[in-house]
Parts: C-alpha cells; structure tokens; sequence
C-alpha cells in the first residue's frame, strides 16, 4: 500500500489543524503518516511514497522547528527521494509566498515533484497579540485541506504520480 507522509508545525494550531484535515481525508485512500516535525527524520521520508509538508509562516519564512526538520533531513535523503511527489499547505498571517518559495526550493533540491501548487491559508493576524493566539481555521479552509489530503493519497495508490 501506498504511504504518504505528512510533516507539520504549528506554533498557535492552524498548521496542525490544516495537517489533520488532510490526514484525515488521505486515510481512506492511502497508509497516511502524521508527523510533528522534531520527530520526522530521514527515514520517515525514505519509507514514504509522497509527501505533504505542512508549517506557519513566521517573521516571512517557515518556521524554525520546520526548518529544522528539512535540516535535519536534506543530505540523508539526497538523491535517494527524487521524482516523488509532494504538496505543501502554509498558515499565514499575511501572506505565506515566501514561506511556499522557501519548501518549495528545499523539494526542488531533492528533485521532488508538486503535484499541487501551494495552498496559502490567512488568518490575517496582524497584532502582536493575534499573531500569538490560538488559531481556528473555518471548516471551508479545513475542506480545502482534506481535498489535498485525499487527491495525494489517492494519486499515490493509483500510481498517477
């Protein structure tokens, strides 16, 4: 059976409210990961067959721990990965473009393939104290996840990928 992978990080519960609709949806079409990623690693990305990356956007990038994964990650699985396909979901508080660019261009070295191009949920927290508060992201933005979620899994176990 085919295996997606979905790493995540969320500081304030939109990135990991986003992950867990998709995970939820790509469990009936595919064996679905769900990882926080300070426990994903190189082997997580070695068993999987796709994968959907899945972090906020903080200070115009992705988040630190986010970062830290694909850090973590990148040369043990170069060249061993390529030609997978992944996706990727950002929570932003404006924007999220450069965020997207920067995962964007760390699966591009590893020579994966979008499948999707990326989905940019806002929250438009602008204030210091909506930046920090406890996101709730609408269940019409979580179904936009789930649709991902379950286009990628079923992909993979089609094999259209």
């Amino acid at each position: 059976m085919a295996q997606l992978l979905i790493v995540y990080h969320s500081r304030t519960g939109g990135a990991r409210q986003m992950a867990e609709a998709a995970a939820e949806a790509a469990q009936d079409e595919a064996e679905t990961i769900l990882k926080p990623a300070d426990q994903a690693g190189p082997d997580d990305l070695l068993r999987a067959d796709g994968y959907l990356f899945c972090a906020p956007e903080n200070l115009a990038a992705i988040s630190g721990l986010m970062k830290e994964f694909f850090d973590r990650s990148y040369y043990p699985v170069l060249g061993k990965i390529e030609g997978r396909p992944y996706a990727q979901m950002v929570c932003a508080g404006s924007d999220g473009e450069n965020a997207a660019r920067q995962m964007a261009r760390i699966a591009t070295g590893w020579r994966l393939k979008e499948v999707q191009p990326p989905l940019i949920i806002c929250t438009h927290a602008q204030s210091p104290a909506a930046i920090l508060a406890e996101k709730t992201v609408p269940d019409d933005q979580l179904d936009q996840c789930r649709e991902i979620g379950a286009a990628l899994a079923a992909g993979l176990t089609l094999g259209v990928f």
